[in-house]
Protein backbone atom coordinates (compact mmCIF):
# COMPACT_ATOMS: atom_id res chain seq x y z
CA UNK A 1 0.00 0.00 0.00
CA UNK A 2 1.28 3.27 -1.09
CA UNK A 3 1.19 6.57 0.64
CA UNK A 4 0.37 9.81 -0.77
CA UNK A 5 2.64 12.80 0.32
CA UNK A 6 0.68 16.04 0.34
CA UNK A 7 3.16 18.27 1.17
CA UNK A 8 6.51 16.95 0.69
CA UNK A 9 8.28 16.25 -2.88
CA UNK A 10 9.87 13.60 -2.62
CA UNK A 11 8.06 10.81 -0.64
CA UNK A 12 10.21 9.21 2.58
CA UNK A 13 11.53 5.70 2.47
CA UNK A 14 9.87 3.78 5.30
CA UNK A 15 12.88 3.06 6.93
CA UNK A 16 13.19 6.77 8.33
CA UNK A 17 9.37 7.11 8.64
CA UNK A 18 10.29 6.47 12.43
CA UNK A 19 12.18 9.59 12.70
CA UNK A 20 10.08 12.68 13.65
CA UNK A 21 13.11 15.02 13.31
CA UNK A 22 13.44 13.72 9.31
CA UNK A 23 10.26 13.92 8.66
CA UNK A 24 9.38 17.17 10.22
CA UNK A 25 12.44 18.68 8.14
CA UNK A 26 11.14 17.63 4.99
CA UNK A 27 7.60 18.73 5.76
CA UNK A 28 9.12 22.22 6.82
CA UNK A 29 11.04 22.63 3.85
CA UNK A 30 8.18 21.95 1.74
CA UNK A 31 5.68 24.49 3.32
CA UNK A 32 8.31 27.12 3.27
CA UNK A 33 9.08 26.64 -0.70
CA UNK A 34 5.37 26.75 -0.87
CA UNK A 35 5.04 29.85 1.43
CA UNK A 36 7.83 31.85 -0.57
CA UNK A 37 6.30 30.99 -3.74
CA UNK A 38 2.93 32.68 -2.31
CA UNK A 39 4.87 35.17 -1.40
CA UNK A 40 6.55 35.74 -4.73
CA UNK A 41 3.21 35.68 -6.73
CA UNK A 42 1.83 38.35 -4.69
CA UNK A 43 5.05 40.92 -5.07
CA UNK A 44 4.45 40.04 -8.63
CA UNK A 45 0.74 40.87 -8.45
CA UNK A 46 1.68 43.55 -6.70
CA UNK A 47 4.34 45.00 -8.85
CA UNK A 48 2.43 44.77 -12.48
CA UNK A 49 -0.57 47.15 -10.35
CA UNK A 50 1.99 49.55 -9.43
CA UNK A 51 3.79 49.98 -12.84
CA UNK A 52 -0.05 49.92 -14.14
CA UNK A 53 -0.94 52.95 -11.83
CA UNK A 54 2.77 54.75 -12.33
CA UNK A 55 1.77 54.75 -16.10
CA UNK A 56 -1.55 56.58 -15.92
CA UNK A 57 0.36 59.21 -14.29
CA UNK A 58 1.09 62.06 -16.94
CA UNK A 59 4.67 62.62 -17.42
CA UNK A 60 6.51 65.90 -15.77
CA UNK A 61 8.42 67.70 -18.16
CA UNK A 62 10.62 70.32 -17.11
CA UNK A 63 12.25 70.61 -13.98
CA UNK A 64 9.73 73.03 -11.26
Amino acid sequence: MTQNHIATINPLPSSILHNSNEVRSQYTRAAAKQAMQFIRRKIRVFNRKAADVTQDFPQMQGGL
